[in-house]
């Protein structure tokens, strides 16, 4: 894989281009507001980068990450995206979001929703359990003893390998927390959520190797079993 595109370039997704273009990587960044919109951000990433719409970045991307408001998920396009590894950052706030029914009752996940709506596409949910800032911070060479884990979750194992190579190179390792539907362990509010890589008045980053991400994985509970413990 030589080129990343983003559907979305906000927080992370602007994170997540710097570190794949510090490993290498070609990315063409893309969100709903035009591709004029990102001349800032893709001269801060360099001449590696460059913008376009979703659709043009879907199409260019070897590897996708889709990171946009969970509102705007059926707005992602489709055909560009067949047959494509997408990497899914989504997280549910129903104040930004507006009420997903089927997300209240823990029905389904969020990016289950997403691959519903990509039936072509493999779908791996990560990345929205980390700060940005903190997603940056972490980054470590491989056998750095303070290296970071980062989960996923997906239904297809080439596609989750393709995952687990791209964070080796931008300086992650890797917990695979099953099948997609598992992806609710590290949503939001989780033990496995954003705590988990900060201090706790979240001021600075710290370092979560696969071990403690496991252990978070295990220790997260449904928000309806939360509640009712």
């Amino acid at each position: 894989m030589t080129t990343l595109g983003l559907i979305g370039s906000g927080n992370i997704g602007g994170t997540v281009a710097k570190l794949a273009v510090a490993a290498g990587y070609d990315v063409v960044l893309s969100n709903s507001r035009g591709p004029e919109t990102l001349a800032d951000l893709v001269a801060q990433i360099g001449p590696r980068a460059r913008a376009a719409t979703a659709a043009e970045a879907g199409a260019a991307g070897d590897l996708v990450v889709v990171t946009v408001p969970l509102k705007a998920y059926r707005a992602v396009p489709v055909e560009p995206l067949a047959g494509k590894v997408v990497i899914d950052t989504n997280n549910y706030y129903p104040e930004r979001d507006g009420t997903f029914p089927e997300l209240e009752n823990e029905s389904t996940t969020t990016s289950e929703l997403l691959a519903a709506h990509l039936p072509t596409s493999k779908v791996i949910k990560a990345f929205n359990n980390i700060y940005f800032k903190h997603l940056l911070e972490l980054a470590r060479p491989a056998g750095a003893p303070d290296r970071s884990a980062l989960a996923i979750a997906g239904d297809d194992p080439a596609a989750k390998a393709t995952v687990t190579a791209f964070f080796d190179a931008i300086g992650y390792d890797t917990v695979d927390a099953g099948p997609l539907a598992e992806g609710w362990r590290y949503q939001r509010d989780t033990a496995a959520y954003a705590g988990l890589y900060s201090t706790a008045d979240f001021t600075q980053a710290r370092s979560a190797d696969a071990a403690t991400v496991r252990a978070a994985l295990a220790a997260s509970r449904r928000y309806a079993d939360a509640a009712s413990s």
